[in-house]
């Protein structure tokens, strides 16, 4: 039995030995976050401090987005008469400046037009003449008023029909003015009513055209505008009139303007917001569809921040390294806010202040203290 008791408080006392050894071996949170260099370690790379600071921090919220056309500026040509296409040379893609021709139709009804036009002109003047003759006689009694009243109504009645001829002559872009006996046509042309390049062409030659078909599909490119989509935390920065500048990934040199026009009120299932900017000078050169990036400049703000060099990421997480005396560093963990102009807010900045933050070379220090953890 005595045996026994002294095996037990032996093993006891050695299972107690083993327990504490394991626990020294385990190291603790902050030594796991020091780092510690002789002095031939720090004359290798460059080193600067800094510490956190009050600064006004001016955001560039870097978005992406397309260029698309409002619906006031894709516009469908059609012809006010129907008839057969003459001619064209439009293709999809081809520029073209306002008043040139983009087609032309013929048919005998644009000839019954004029005619019509020309006749009742002809008819006016007679009963013009007519009205006006019963107009004296009824005023000296002699003519009777039906005879007078019925003089009235046909001059009324051509004279309305004359100025609805014109309006329809109008429509096929006849000026009714300038029509004659010598000049009558049987074609009409359809004229571009802005400068801007075509989107779509519906028509051959040959066909005959509707009132209701839609000939061509055009585009006015000083009213395209940017679509950006900004995610739901940014959407409270954004503002109408805000300054956009914005560039495709092919060419980020080449730079165009704009002003933000309209912000969503909708959130999507990506949780974005779409905000509308109107682009300035040099949108003509955009076409619809294509991808541009946009960088739009949020108002300063003042916070505690530091240079954006003095932090570093790690395994999600963001980081800055104390100055220790002793050529000793300490990694320490921090929340961070906007950033703008080289600086990056701190949001548990508390923990920083009156401290030595190492800026060049933090990211040096980490990759010797991850190299330290692999050891």
């Amino acid at each position: 039995m005595k045996y026994l008791v002294g095996f037990l408080v032996i093993l006891l006392a050695y299972g107690c030995t083993s327990q504490d050894r394991k626990t020294e071996d385990i190291p603790s949170s902050d030594s796991e976050n020091m780092l510690e260099l002789s002095d031939q370690q720090l004359q290798s790379f460059l080193l600067s401090k800094t510490s956190i600071t009050e600064r006004f921090i001016t955001q560039t919220l870097k978005l992406n987005g397309k260029i698309e056309v409002p619906p006031q500026s894709l516009i469908s040509i059609s012809s006010a008469l129907g008839g057969y296409l003459k001619s064209t040379k439009l293709l999809p893609g081809m520029a073209f400046r306002k008043g040139d021709v983009l087609a032309e139709l013929e048919d005998s009804q644009f000839i019954q037009l004029q005619q019509d036009y020309l006749v009742t002109k002809a008819q006016l003047q007679n009963a013009e003449a007519e009205y006006l003759r019963q107009q004296d006689l009824n005023q000296s009694k002699a003519s009777s008023d039906k005879v007078y009243f019925q003089a009235r109504a046909d001059y009324q009645t051509l004279l309305v029909n004359l100025r609805s001829l014109a309006q329809k002559l109008k429509l096929i872009h006849i000026d009714a003015t300038q029509l004659t006996v010598n000049n009558i046509r049987q074609t009409v042309q359809i004229y571009a009513p802005f400068d801007g390049f075509t989107s779509q062409v519906f028509l051959n030659v040959g066909r005959y055209i509707s009132s209701s078909d839609v000939l061509f599909e055009l585009v006015n490119p000083k009213e395209l505008h940017l679509n950006l989509k900004v995610f739901e935390k940014d959407w409270e920065n954004i503002r109408i009139g805000q300054k956009v500048t914005t560039y495709s990934n092919t060419n980020t040199s080449k730079t165009y303007s704009g002003e933000v026009m309209l912000i969503g009120k909708n959130i999507s299932s990506d949780r974005a917001v779409d905000v509308r900017v109107r682009l300035h000078d040099g949108s003509a050169l955009l076409i619809p569809g294509r991808y541009m990036n946009a960088e739009i400049i949020i108002p300063e703000h003042k916070a505690l921040a530091l240079p954006e060099e003095s932090v570093v990421d790690f395994e999600g997480e963001r980081y800055v390294f104390e100055a220790l005396p002793a050529n000793k560093f300490k990694m320490i963990a921090v929340t961070c806010g906007e950033s703008g102009d080289g600086w990056i807010a701190i949001e548990n900045s508390s923990k920083l202040l009156n401290r030595q933050i190492v800026q060049q070379g933090a990211y040096t220090l980490l990759m010797a203290l991850k190299n330290k953890g692999e050891e």
